[in-house]
């Protein structure tokens, strides 16, 4: 992606550790996640960001993911006042009511089943498209789904890493 720091990454870089875990939990719940990331800062690129990311979520136990998809609302139902949770389920936002039912019914089967909330990286999906993953998904093993869902997870967290240096890299310039 770049191969010098941002203005937002510098930004990052220079957070003292208590105000750069914070910004690592908006992004991933999973304190582990945060830990192992926040230990290797300074970050010289964006892809060394990303790949802290994907190191440190292969890196978790599965009480760690448990932790990490506890941050997240489920599908057709984001955490009210939460931009970032409104912003990711946006391709709920015109479905039908009969699609969110239906979606409502496969995720608390989901969740009986995994004992979490159905993971999705929902940027960008559509109702339909989450509705069929879960259909599927649905069938996995629980080994299965816990690593479809850290995969999930490294998606989700790289889009918001990238919010956070372009957020970062907005309040460097002012805006």
């Amino acid at each position: 992606m770049t191969s010098s720091p941002t203005p937002g990454l510098t930004r990052f870089n220079a957070l003292d550790d208590s105000a750069a875990t914070a910004e690592l939990h908006e992004v991933c719940a999973s304190s582990a996640w945060g830990s192992k990331m926040l230990a290797q800062r300074p970050f010289a690129t964006a892809d060394s960001l990303f790949a802290a990311n994907e190191s440190a979520m292969a890196e978790l136990t599965a009480d760690d993911l448990g932790e990490a998809m506890g941050g997240h609302a489920p599908i057709g139902r984001p955490k009210p006042g939460d931009p970032t949770s409104a912003r990711e389920q946006r391709g709920m936002a015109g479905a039908s009511e009969e699609l969110k039912s239906e979606l409502l019914e496969l995720n608390l089967a989901y969740q009986d089943k995994f004992g979490h909330v159905f993971l999705i990286c929902a940027t960008g999906a559509t109702g339909e498209f989450m509705r069929d993953a879960v259909k599927v998904r649905i069938d996995n093993s629980p080994e299965q789904e816990r690593e479809t869902a850290r995969g999930e997870l490294v998606k989700i967290n790289k889009i918001r890493l990238t919010r956070l240096v372009e957020r970062a890299e907005a309040e460097a310039e002012g805006a």
